[in-house]
């Protein structure tokens, strides 16, 4: 039945308003803040669902001259005439209790994360299905958020796969390695991924500003130091997509890690680490020559936090940690022997996730969060093991799974 008002009133001098509503429940509105707000054609572009009033137009002190109310609008009259009305159900959405508030926040940001070690179970979807399906499609981008990784089976084993997921979600993040980017063994590699060693864990690209977040991986590998990224606009990617096209019969095999249980146990165990490792800000370069020439240059946090101390993302790639250190020399030892520590609890049985990918599968996860390595395998006379990969940003994948949350809700 939606929100019922029940009863509508002017305070402090009619700068605020207070509406009591049905379930007994109020909530307060500024003034200033319903006069920014008002959606009539002249204020609102409905079309494009943006504000068309100007800030140099706003009366920050404007009080409210007349209000009236039924059980599901409001109706107020400013004090140069304009008239607006505001719907039940959009009022109390937006209301300013720090209850409502949190609510909606989760409801636009779904921050619910899951950590795991060891003992994880990869969640696991069919590649077809979330192509073709909403409701798949939805379990898939809602379980990558949650948890940071979900695995895809049964994409073809061929070039051009991530495209497809690309164009499922939106589009592909465009880097200094490509579109898409060929994860195997090559001649005067250009990247450590584009060898047969062991690649420890790591995030993809912080050399970038701001790194891929997502990425999609198709094979049995993710990509570890893997392109640098972003051509356009220096941002990390956020995602990280990676398709197996062919896999090794020995060695190969991926690890990963959930970065974000790993720096809640260093807290813990050792705050002093995690202090340093959050606070000193590290050099990482990238140099060379693929979709483009590119030199590349940035200064990262190894652990990045919020304005609440919560980590929101972890930067750092052993192989591209520059041999540059922009701190005093007494700082540089106790640097290392906290990232020796971080490194080490990666590594600690209880926090690494090892599998193998086959062809046909497809791994998408969260760059900001995991590390990702590989264990080493056996260079022969032709390609052994060969993945494609690609990156999205979180921005575009936010986008998609509020569509798709909202058309599987609809069904409902």
């Amino acid at each position: 039945m939606g929100c019922v008002i029940e009863k509508a009133e002017v305070l402090d001098g009619a700068h605020l308003m207070r509406i009591i509503w049905q379930d007994g429940t109020d909530s307060i509105y500024p003034a200033v803040w319903l006069r920014d707000n008002c959606q009539c054609p002249d204020c609102y572009l409905d079309s494009a669902k943006a504000r068309k009033l100007l800030i140099e137009a706003l009366d920050v002190y404007v009080g409210i001259k007349d209000l009236m109310f039924d059980r599901k609008k409001v109706h107020i009259m400013w004090p140069n005439d304009h008239h607006s009305e505001y719907g039940a159900d959009w009022l109390k959405k937006r209301c300013f209790s720090q209850q409502a508030r949190e609510r909606l926040q989760k409801e636009l940001f779904l921050p619910e994360c899951q950590y795991w070690g060891s003992e994880f179970q990869l969640p696991t979807l069919d590649f077809e299905d979330v192509l073709k399906d909403d409701e798949h499609a939805y379990r898939w981008l809602s379980s990558l958020k949650k948890v940071g990784i979900v695995r895809l089976t049964g994409a073809a084993d061929k070039r051009g796969e991530v495209l497809k997921l690309g164009k499922r979600i939106g589009f592909l993040y465009l880097t200094f390695y490509g579109h898409t980017w060929q994860v195997q063994d090559k001649i005067d590699a250009n990247n450590v991924a584009y060898t047969t060693g062991k690649l420890s864990f790591h995030t993809d690209y912080p050399a970038l500003h701001h790194p891929p977040g997502v990425s999609l991986c198709i094979q049995n590998l993710i990509p570890s130091t893997l392109p640098k990224l972003n051509s356009t606009s220096s941002v990390k990617p956020t995602v990280q997509l990676l398709h197996c096209i062919k896999q090794t019969v020995t060695g190969g095999e991926s690890e990963i890690v959930d970065g974000f249980n790993v720096c809640q146990k260093l807290k813990e165990k050792n705050p002093r680490a995690f202090q340093i490792l959050s606070s000193t800000f590290v050099d990482f370069t990238d140099i060379g020559v693929d979709y483009c020439d590119f030199s590349v240059q940035s200064k990262h946090k190894i652990i990045e936090l919020d304005d609440k101390d919560q980590v929101v993302r972890i930067n750092f790639n052993n192989a591209t940690r520059d041999t540059i250190f922009d701190v005093p020399v007494e700082r540089v030892q106790p640097f290392y022997a906290a990232l020796k520590e971080f490194v080490d609890l990666m590594n600690c049985k209880d926090f690494k996730f090892t599998f193998k990918m086959n062809p046909g599968d497809v791994i998408t996860f969260d760059n900001w969060r995991l590390l990702h390595g590989r264990r080493s395998y056996e260079a022969g006379t032709e390609i052994t093991r060969h993945l494609e990969g690609a990156y999205a940003d979180w921005d575009v994948v936010m986008s998609r799974l509020r569509i798709l949350r909202q058309s599987v809700q609809s069904r409902d």
